[in-house]
């Protein structure tokens, strides 16, 4: 989101040269600058302990290709709390363990996106209501199942190469 206005006293803003960020919307009556807003969520690459990889089907995101569980970050929530909460909400497995793997900017939807190699216990998908299907695969078959040159198959290829770091 992008300020036009001041989201605290509504004066409009004007632009300003703001140090090395360059000029930027400024609120001449809060005296302050108006930075960016976007949302941040959280990618998850889910193992289990075989290796198995966990890939969704959404059929509001694209019902023709499987996509990693994702979803928004609440306000007060820590990324790691957000990716074990989404794993748990979409597939319904215990989470056993959440690791940071890096930060995906998303240009298209103006987001960033926290990608998070997590971790699962054994047991069966208890899917939600916003997943059309959830399935297991080796790792060669999850990188051939998303989207080629997306966000999710990046977080696999780089999740793997993480966990083969000593």
């Amino acid at each position: 989101m992008r300020f036009s206005f001041c989201p605290d006293c509504g004066t409009k803003a004007v632009p300003k040269v703001i140090g090395d960020e360059g000029e930027m919307p400024y609120c001449l009556m809060c005296e302050r600058p108006l930075f960016d807003l976007f949302p941040v969520c959280v990618l998850c690459a889910v193992r289990n302990a075989r290796g198995q990889i966990a890939l969704i089907r959404q059929s509001y995101v694209n019902a023709g290709t499987f996509v990693g569980v994702a979803g928004y970050m609440r306000s007060g929530e820590s990324a790691e709390a957000a990716a074990a909460r989404e794993v748990t909400e979409e597939l319904g497995l215990s989470v056993s363990a959440v690791s940071f793997v890096r930060s995906y900017p998303y240009v298209k939807k103006d987001m960033l996106m926290l990608g998070f190699a997590v971790t699962v216990e054994q047991g069966d998908f208890s899917i939600s209501g916003e997943v059309d299907k959830a399935a297991w695969f080796s790792y060669e078959e999850a990188v051939a199942a998303v989207r080629e040159g997306s966000i999710i198959q990046q977080l696999l290829i780089d999740s793997e190469q993480q966990k083969e770091k000593p």
